[in-house]
Formats: structure tokens, sequence, C-alpha cells
């Protein structure tokens, strides 16, 4: 069994996400489009995307996919997508909503996913509010899935299964729209409904390992929002079994080859703060420094990250001043004339992602 270090799984990732260098291609070509890229601020998926190809703006669809969180996905794969991401099993179904406010709702396990999909079908036929698709939906689903919000004075559906089961539900978000706008899903993916039965999650299980791994069983739950028990029926076989730094992971054989030969890469990217190479779980491998990990993954509101010849070497903010992205970098190394040029480059690519004509970049003192 092979044993690879942190610097050679940071490499491998770095390069399976396309980070080592930029190109001009669609971004449906993108391996990370196989897991999605989330849009968690709105407006990060793009960043994200510029930081692999020059051609972010393409065209992709916005959906409530891995955890009920919102990602860019290529049309095309929705149909395929909602199979993926529906349980596999009443215990899978009740794991993926667990919530205290609705403490009886995981009892329909599986049940409660396809009632609130069916009522989406029913409610979101043209553009509709985040609001309004709320109320139409929570008075079709069991009370169960319900409860009294007080800040809304209202009885509705948790949140917790009504991002999740909205897919599959054939909705998706209009990522232009300043608040949330649900739309029924373009008919150019083909047909998007209720699966029949459980859910096949092996392709993006997949998609994690190639792209994120090695990985554990419990690294893969967790993106899902599952339980190792709960997806355990649903872990493939055959895969590459390695040890990273001597604790045991998973990579599929054909990426084997890959991971053993890779090599740290040099160069900058400025990430958003959930691009998916920082989606992977085992953040002790992202950055083993646990004040440095408290930095980066906040309970509200997490920093973009300094990605500095293969290591993670900072964090960054940006917000929009006049016609400009005002972007203030936090690196915890020293940054040689040569690096802050290459960082202001990729503000570039940060502000034209926005919409925006130019960033201004300033670096923090910090560690350096």
């Amino acid at each position: 069994m092979a044993n690879v270090g942190r610097a050679t799984v940071l490499a491998y990732r770095i390069i399976t996400n396309q980070l080592h260098e930029r190109v001009d291609a669609d971004p449906g070509d993108l391996a990370v489009l196989d897991l999605g890229v989330a849009n968690v601020p709105a407006g990060t998926a793009r960043q994200a995307l510029a930081a692999r190809t020059s051609r972010f703006d393409a065209p992709l669809s916005l959906v409530w996919s891995a955890r009920g969180a919102r990602h860019l996905h290529r049309t095309a794969d929705l149909p395929g997508l909602v199979t993926a991401l529906w349980p596999i099993s009443d215990a899978d179904a009740a794991a993926r909503f667990a919530t205290k406010l609705i403490p009886d709702g995981g009892k329909l396990g599986m049940a409660a996913f396809r009632a609130t999909a069916e009522a989406f079908a029913a409610v979101v036929t043209g553009p509709t509010s985040k609001g309004d698709a709320s109320r139409g939906v929570s008075d079709r689903v069991p009370d169960a899935l319900t409860y009294y919000c007080g800040p809304c004075k209202a009885q509705h559906i948790s949140g917790a299964i009504f991002q999740q089961a909205g897919l599959a539900g054939g909705v998706q978000l209009d990522e232009t729209a300043a608040t949330t706008v649900l739309l029924p899903v373009d008919g150019g993916s083909g047909p998007v409904g209720v699966p029949d039965g459980p859910g096949d999650p092996s392709g993006l299980i997949h998609a994690y390992l190639r792209l994120l791994g090695p990985a554990t069983p419990g690294d893969v739950a967790k993106y899902f929002g599952t339980t190792v028990t709960a997806l355990r029926p649903a872990w493939p076989g055959g895969l590459a079994e390695v040890t990273v730094d001597g604790r045991a992971a998973w990579i599929p054989p054909e990426s084997l080859d890959a991971l053993l030969a890779a090599e740290p890469v040099r160069g900058v990217r400025l990430l958003p703060s959930s691009d998916p190479f920082l989606q992977a779980r085992d953040r002790s491998v992202l950055t083993p420094d646990k004040a440095r990990e408290r930095e980066v993954w906040r309970a509200l509101g997490n920093p973009g990250v300094l990605l500095l010849d293969g290591d993670l070497a900072g964090t960054w903010r940006a917000k929009v001043a006049g016609k400009r992205l005002a972007v203030t970098v936090a690196p915890w190394v020293p940054l040689r004339a040569p690096v802050r040029a290459a960082v202001e480059a990729e503000a570039q690519w940060l502000a034209a992602a926005r919409g925006l004509p130019t960033a201004e970049v300033t670096v923090e003192r910090g560690d350096t």
C-alpha cells in the first residue's frame, strides 16, 4: 500500500482541479463541473471558474445541489444529478435533513423527499419567489415537515428538506436575480423528475474521490450531508487504498498513478471561499494548523484563500468600490515582489468575474 504525504495530495488536487494553469475552454469542459461548483455566497462560483478558464461566463445551471447548497452544474447533467442526489434509503433521507425544528420529520424518510419534490413540481410553474414557493410547498407537504417560524409568523417547511428536494421537483435558480427566484428546470437538460426508486450517488462519489481524494467514507458522507452508515451501501468497490501520512484513504484506481507522480505546482491563485478545492472535508490535510483552519472555515463569512506554490498561504476579502474591486490579502508568509505581481494579476480575474473593469490590491502586513 502506497503512503503519500500532504504535499503530494495537495499537488494532485491542484492538478485535477485544474488550478495549475488557466485554460481557454468552455467551463462545461472543466473537471470540477463533474461535482458542481458551489455558489455561496452568490457570485463566487464564477470566480472559481475564472481561476481555471478565461471563459468563465458561459451558460450553466444554478441549482440546489449537495446538502441543498447552491451549485453551478452543466445543464445536460441535471437529469442524472437528480438520481445522484436522491437518498438511497429511509435512513439516508432522515440523516440528510435531521433537525430539531421538525423532530418527527425523519420518520418519513424518503417519503419526505418525494412529497416535497412533488409539491415543488405543482408550485413552481414559472418564475417564483422563494417566499411564494415556500408557502405553496408548505401547504402541500405533511405537517411533520413544517414548523412555526417566529420571524415569518407562519408555519412553513424546514429549509433542510426544502432545498434538497428542489431539483427533483424540477426547480432551478435564476443566477442573475438579486433575490432568490425559482424557475422550472431548463427544458434543454432533458426530463427531470422524482426518481421511482432509491438514488445512485456512485458517480458523485467517484467524482469526489477523483477531485478531492484520497478520501475516507467519512469525508464523502460529510460532503453529502449524511452518515457513513447510511452511505456505506453505495460505497464503490475496487478503489485503490493508500495512506495519507499514515491515515487510510481511497482513490479511484485509474487516478493512483497521477497521485503518486504529483509534484508541487508553482504559481498563485486567489480562490473564493467556496472553491471546489476547498470543499474537501479533510481540512487537516488542507491546513494542519488548527488556528489557520479556524481562520479559513468560520461559522459565518469565510474569506477567500491565497494558494501559493502548492499550499494555502493566506486569506483575502474583496468589496466593490465604485467601478473597481478592492481586494485585501492577509498572507501567512512574506510575499516577494514577483508574487505580489502575480496576486495583482489574479485579482483582475476576480474583478472580471464580478463584471468590474479593474481590481486594486492591498496586502496587509500580517505575517509578512
